[in-house]
């Protein structure tokens, strides 16, 4: 990783690491846990990865490993460390299917500090997050094996600007990620509606902690059946393949045989996507507000994606052209 950025007032680091200022400072003076910066006033800087190293020392402190055999270890050794204690205690007890973790590859060191601190833990009680990769940028994360495979994708950036879209949607299509969600303070429209019709979950920031959990919750329903594992190239639910203009010259295309299917199957698509699209934007009063809504996103995503696929079946048999939308890296372009 490239020299982290000192920010935060060691107040900050306790709050998003659940560490105590006092032990904090033990950390730092005793074990030389921490080489914080210095502000223009002389007062000590934190950097976002010391709040990652803080609550992954937390965690393992609390399974009994030495802080002084802790101290110098980096983010990402102790985050290995950290599954490494967890694996065994899997191993050493039958889990239920319910307590199984979510593992979770996060691109921005902020934010798996954010999820480290177990913040999420209230709106995920019976699904415990497991991050398997800590990655700095999207430029760390294109190089990155993620052999661990995870099962969610958390992306923090500042700025969403059509290079960062090119390169998320890139991420998506190299991995078997069942779901991507991004977050982000500042974006371009269009770059947001691409990265939306590619399936991939997109807030701006703040979103609560509550909400993230409850989004993370809902969307890992997709963790489905083999009959739509033929739909998906990866668990996402996938882009439109067909515009409205396309749906409505097939519900409209004379038939060989007195036939009613291609008309039904192209209103069906045109609807659940019209509904896919509504339950991403409605807004949302309440984290139960954002669970329901991300879930009826993702339920009518994939039936949409179900009836394309019946769809192409009746052009085929019907002779119908089906000409696909484009992707949004080819309108980019």
């Amino acid at each position: 990783m490239s020299s982290p950025i000192a920010n935060h007032r060691i107040g900050a680091i306790s709050a998003l690491s659940g560490v105590p200022v006092s032990t904090l400072r033990v950390w730092e003076v005793r074990h030389g846990a921490f080489t914080p910066g210095k502000s223009e006033g002389r007062h000590r800087l934190y950097s976002d990865e010391d709040a990652l190293r803080a609550s992954l020392i937390r965690q393992l402190t609390e399974c009994g490993h030495s802080i002084s055999t802790l101290a110098k270890l980096s983010a990402t050794q102790l985050n290995a460390l950290l599954q490494q204690q967890r694996s065994a205690g899997q191993r050493s007890r039958t889990a239920a299917p319910s307590q199984a973790p979510v593992t979770v590859a996060v691109v921005g060191v902020g934010m798996a500090a954010r999820v480290a601190s177990g913040q999420l833990a209230l709106a995920l009680p019976d699904k415990p997050i497991q991050i398997t990769e800590i990655l700095e940028d999207l430029d760390e994360a294109a190089q990155a094996p993620m052999p661990s495979r995870p099962q969610v994708l958390l992306v923090r950036v500042n700025s969403l600007h059509v290079l960062a879209g090119n390169d998320i949607q890139r991420l998506v299509h190299a991995h078997p990620f069942q779901q991507a969600i991004v977050l982000y303070n500042f974006g371009q429209e269009p770059v947001i509606a691409g990265l939306k019709l590619a399936g991939i979950k997109v807030r701006r920031e703040p979103i609560s902690n509550a909400e993230l959990g409850e989004l993370i919750n809902s969307l890992l329903w997709l963790d489905h059946n083999p009959e739509a594992s033929d739909v998906q190239r990866s668990g996402l639910v996938p882009p439109r393949k067909y515009s409205d203009e396309t749906l409505h010259r097939v519900a409209n295309s004379p038939n060989k045989v007195l036939c009613e299917c291609p008309r039904h199957v192209a209103e069906l698509i045109s609807q659940l996507a019209s509904f896919e699209q509504y339950s991403q934007e409605c807004l949302n009063k309440s984290a139960e507000d954002a669970h329901l809504h991300a879930y009826l996103s993702s339920v009518s995503g994939s039936a949409r994606a179900l009836f394309e696929k019946a769809l192409e079946m009746v052009a085929q048999h019907e002779n119908i052209t089906l000409p696909q939308m484009p992707s949004w890296g080819a309108q980019a372009s």
